[in-house]
């Protein structure tokens, strides 16, 4: 087989292919890039020639995505955030596994570090752990009787389109408990992509979901972050550990079980103790399981 060309300016290509896949607008997309068409009309080129395949069909002077252009483009979306977030040190890997890191100036931040599965152990609550055992015991089917005990405790998402969106919020879990019953229900369809921080940011944010998906398994993430109180819009620190776990409903279709228990006790790359413990003391989740 022949070797692969590799651009010298394939970020540069794929940030105009992903512009005019969101616009579908060529004089929209020079302005955004501030770039021209001529430019990006042959970073697309160049793209289509390297892919081997149209990223866009035109008619009439108007541009829209081809199939291999909506295929190619979620991933294009994911490279071009985590190589931003790469470059500004806000993401990255400890011992293999995935941290992220962001400061917006709105006061929102996030910081999130995967471990390993057998940090669990080492919670200062037995839910993860249930869960765990709950959602093995099921198979990862969402209807079956062993997952019904830690059911109340989660939120429950679905793939729609390119987002995960909330299907199910248990009346135990830390989304309840946080925003109370009365709330909850308008939460049933908000995706991830509408979280504070961007449509870069939001895909990576669902990266870990992404990966619990591909791999049909599990994982744990620690997380802190500062979101808005039940009844104020000041942000409030807020630190958890969160178990995710590939789940299917009954017709076979794939679903993310999110299993979050808000604690102290985490620990993330660059963090230091006191932030990580500012979450006021009161927030601590107190359960106890079936």
């Amino acid at each position: 087989m022949g070797e692969k060309v590799t651009s010298a300016l394939l970020f540069e290509q794929m940030k105009s292919f992903v512009s005019l896949a969101g616009t579908l607008n060529l004089s929209q997309t020079v302005r955004d890039l501030q770039s021209t068409r001529q430019t990006v009309r042959r970073h697309i080129a160049l793209l289509e020639e390297m892919k081997g395949e149209a990223l866009f069909t035109i008619e009439d002077r108007r541009y829209y995505l081809s199939e291999a252009g909506q295929r190619n483009l979620r991933e294009a979306e994911e490279l071009i955030a985590r190589g931003e977030a790469w470059l500004n040190n806000a993401s990255g890997h400890v011992s293999g596994l995935f941290y992220l890191t962001a400061e917006h100036e709105q006061g929102f931040t996030y910081f999130l570090q995967q471990h390993p599965l057998g940090m669990m152990w080492e919670s200062t609550s037995p839910l993860l752990a249930f869960g765990l055992q709950c959602w093995a015991g099921a198979r990862g089917r969402i209807e079956a009787d062993e997952f019904q005990a830690i059911r109340p405790y989660l939120m429950i998402f679905r793939r729609l389109a390119d987002d995960w969106v909330c299907v199910e919020v248990g009346d135990k879990s830390s989304f309840a408990s946080w925003y109370g019953w009365e709330k909850v229900r308008s939460s049933v369809g908000y995706g991830i992509a509408n979280l504070p921080g961007g449509g870069g940011f939001a895909n990576l944010l669902s990266q870990p979901f992404q990966e619990t998906r591909v791999t049909e398994s599990v994982r744990l993430d620690h997380i802190h972050t500062r979101i808005k109180g039940p009844d104020s819009d000041e942000l409030v620190p807020i630190s958890y550990e969160r178990l995710l776990m590939a789940c299917y409903f009954p017709d076979g279709s794939r679903a993310i079980a999110a299993l979050i228990n808000r604690t102290h006790n985490i620990t993330i790359k660059g963090l230091s103790d006191e932030v990580a413990q500012s979450m006021p003391k009161e927030l601590v989740m107190k359960t106890t399981i079936p």
